[in-house]
């Protein structure tokens, strides 16, 4: 049994905290006694750590997949400054990067290796697990194993094909959001020993849920910001309404920047910058802002589209007062919102043969006969693909979304990858080149005097600072490092800034692609399903947010939070939860059949008492539930 303070002299020594969130010390212990464990923590509960401080605590590596490229390069990044040896492989990396690190995880210099879960399909991949000493096996996203999880992917299910590779290895599966039927059905996937769950009360107290029904959202969501001071977040459904927003914003005196993933990666991380330190006050974003940030001191995120599904919205709106002092998740919608939400869903899912077109198309766009292109990447950018093709953007991007679901290919967003370079030649038969090429001995040295290490892993290089100390022009500095490249001395991989398509699989026929009428019906019904949700939650002014939104992933004991939109309305009408539900339990079925005067319906509620009700009555006219009219008499109102 490993001691408590052990893991706790690791997080004091690689992270500076002196203690750790609720429920993370219990998932440790469970994974450090070597049980399969599934721990649920909304966002912000700290899920990396769960499995960071057992990896270093086991030795050997640890095996952690997940699907978010932009999370996976900035945590290796934050454990290389910690001192921890880790590396990333994801789609869109050269055979050549790729070997390189699985050496380093092969040979046992990694503590941690963190791969996208279409890796798992390679055979080179599969086979090299065995020679690692793997301690543990870490599952971000896990919700994604789950056909009945808001963002299926298929190449999850893989994971369970690589336990008999690891026998004895327990497992780590984590995730922010999962509702009882995902929950189950993680466990099953994986191949659970023994179900063994840790789950945080999804209750935010400090967090006041509200949602306004307003056409004018601009002008509500300038009110907002002039009322609650702090930094915040803004949500939209798409790039263009990014910058349209964040406009709006600055014309009004409120510092405002816009980021989505098509921006260049320096421009976006600039963006990040400045927001998180507080030079730009309001970030507004689609929704590729705000996975791994862990800004503490955001006092509001307002959603100005109507989001997806009940967990898309409850992980975004979770990025509010992480230093657990009162902040506001605010979600805007109008009538049109709901409409167009139900659209969206009818556009997402093309017909099978449009997305056998698209996928047939892609194959020409990047040149590849059937039965090649495993691993295979190109710059990808959808507008040149669809003026190309003839086909909309919106269908590209839904029939493409569907392909990756499958597991054929993996789409990346513009992720800026710096240049780098590593010396393939031993020292005597380099030493040997300079002798015979003289005009390249100067580039070498200078090479080897800026960057070490760079004969075991790649550097990342300047090519701009480089041409500088040589005196070159950056065009002619690249064409020699080209021509070292193509003589065997070095390998260059120059800087990436575009979109990247990667085919996980061999290009198959277009008819051959599996586009189950089951899968695709049974997908398209749990989508509309989580859209209904999240218009429940928007139009339902009669129960507590928090306690509507807790319910939903199967937690029912929570209690009225007492500061959202619907609590601080019936506060006012000062009734309790229970006499408020008990009064409409008896009036709305009434109303619903026939009109009644206020006299009958205090009849009706016997045991009430009048006072009780005629509160509950008068505030169900003030929010629109029923109707009184000129006689006084009182109807439910249909639309409910």
């Amino acid at each position: 049994m490993i001691s408590g303070s052990l893991i706790h002299e690791i997080l004091v020594k690689y992270w500076g905290y002196s203690n750790f969130r609720p429920l993370q010390e219990e998932i440790i212990h469970s994974v450090l006694s070597g049980f399969d464990t599934l721990a649920l923590l909304p966002t912000g509960g700290g899920k990396s750590l769960c499995f960071q401080v057992p990896g270093i605590v086991k030795g050997g590596t640890t095996l952690v997949i997940t699907p978010l490229i932009a999370l996976m390069k900035d945590q290796v990044e934050n454990l290389k400054k910690r001192g921890i040896q880790a590396e990333a492989i994801y789609s869109g990396m050269s055979p050549r990067e790729i070997e390189l690190v699985m050496n380093h995880a092969v040979h046992g210099a990694l503590q941690f290796l963190y791969v996208s879960p279409e890796r798992l399909q390679s055979e080179y991949f599969s086979s090299a697990i065995g020679h690692m000493n793997v301690k543990l096996l870490a599952i971000d996203e896990a919700h994604c194993i789950s056909q009945w999880g808001y963002d299926f992917r298929p190449p999850y299910l893989q994971i369970a094909d690589i336990r008999p590779i690891l026998p004895g290895v327990p497992v780590l599966a984590l995730t922010a959001t999962a509702t009882p039927e995902v929950v189950e059905d993680i466990q099953l996937k994986l191949g659970f020993s023994k179900k063994k769950v840790f789950e945080k009360s999804f209750e935010r107290r400090n967090l006041a849920y509200v949602v306004f029904n307003d056409e004018d959202k601009h002008s509500r969501m300038l009110r907002i910001f002039k009322n609650v001071p702090g930094s915040g977040i803004v949500y939209v459904r798409n790039r263009r309404k990014t910058r349209e927003v964040s406009d709006f914003l600055n014309k009004n005196g409120i510092s405002a920047d816009f980021y989505h993933a098509g921006l260049p990666g320096k421009e976006r991380e600039n963006k990040q910058d400045d927001w998180k330190g507080g030079r730009k006050r309001i970030m507004v974003s689609t929704n590729a802002f705000g996975m791994g940030i862990d800004k503490p001191d955001v006092r509001a995120v307002v959603h100005i589209d109507l989001p997806e599904s009940i967990e898309a919205y409850f992980q975004e709106a979770g990025r509010a007062g992480r230093d657990e002092k009162k902040a506001y998740a605010v979600l805007l919608y109008e009538k049109s919102d709901i409409l167009d939400a139900q659209h969206n869903i009818e556009v997402a899912y093309p017909a099978p043969d449009i997305i056998r077109a698209v996928y047939l198309s892609l194959g020409n766009y990047a040149q590849l006969p059937v039965g090649s292109g495993r691993d295979y990447s190109i710059d990808f950018e959808i507008s040149e693909f669809c003026s190309r093709y003839n086909f909309k953007s919106v269908t590209v991007y839904n029939a493409l979304k569907f392909i990756e679901r499958e597991g054929y290919i993996s789409l990346n967003d513009a992720i800026d990858a710096p240049s780098r370079l590593i010396i393939e030649a031993k020292k005597e038969d380099l030493y040997r080149f300079q002798v015979e090429n003289a005009k390249f001995d100067p580039l070498i040295k200078t090479i080897l005097r800026s960057y070490g290490g760079i004969f075991t892993e790649p550097a990342i290089i300047s090519e701009s600072e480089l041409a500088r100390r040589m005196g070159l022009s950056e065009q002619d500095l690249i064409k020699s490092i080209v021509y070292l490249q193509q003589a065997g001395i070095v390998t260059y991989f120059p800087r990436k800034s575009k979109p990247q398509l990667t085919f996980v699989s061999e290009l198959i026929k277009a008819s051959d692609l599996k586009v189950s009428p089951q899968n695709y019906l049974l997908r398209k019904q749990d989508a509309i399903k989580r859209l209904n949700a999240i218009i429940e939650y928007a139009t339902n002014n009669n129960h507590c947010r928090s306690i509507s939104l807790v319910a939903y992933f199967g937690q029912h004991n929570s209690n009225r939070c007492g500061i959202c939109d619907v609590c601080i309305n019936r506060n006012k009408a000062e009734l309790s939860e229970f006499d408020f539900d008990a009064i409409v339990t008896f009036i709305k079925p009434q109303l619903k059949s026939k009109e009644m005067s206020i006299h009958q319906l205090v009849e009706v509620c016997r045991g009430m008492s009048e006072e009780k009700v005629l509160k509950a009555v008068a505030w169900l006219v003030d929010n629109g539930k029923i109707t009184e009219s000129q006689s006084g008499l009182y109807t439910w109102n249909d639309h409910d």
